[in-house]
């Protein structure tokens, strides 16, 4: 199975990762999260605490360039097959140093790539 990790999670309903990983357990898609605050987002735990999660496939990013920078290494260290960085999202720095590890990345909204059928 593959799984998504959900980087900047919310309890907010009205919060634009908190609809992604409502539509990610809605399509049947494995989902991690990690957010400031604990809490659940459709029966998935919102860890406050970094994980050494295994076999993550994707990272969806729902947080600014600036608040990335501490969870780089992080996100590296999964060794993810994609990052996927949100309207807002948006990290060239980033993706230079995802390039360098040999993780795809690409600039886009998970939302529409669910809906759409091309997550």
């Amino acid at each position: 199975m593959k799984t998504t990790l959900v980087m900047g999670a919310s309890l907010k309903p009205h919060r634009y990762s908190n609809m992604a990983i409502r539509s990610l357990v809605d399509k049947g898609v494995a989902v991690k999260a990690f957010g400031l605050r604990q809490g659940e987002v459709s029966d998935i735990t919102i860890d406050t605490e970094l994980v050494d999660y295994k076999d993550i496939h994707t990272v969806t990013l729902y947080m600014n360039a600036k608040r990335q920078e501490d969870y780089y290494d992080y996100i590296i260290s999964l060794n993810p097959e994609r990052v996927i960085f949100n309207p807002g999202a948006e990290n060239f720095e980033f993706k230079e140093l995802l390039d360098q590890a040999g993780i795809n990345s690409e600039m886009a909204c998970t939302l529409v790539l669910l809906s759409t059928n091309q997550y």
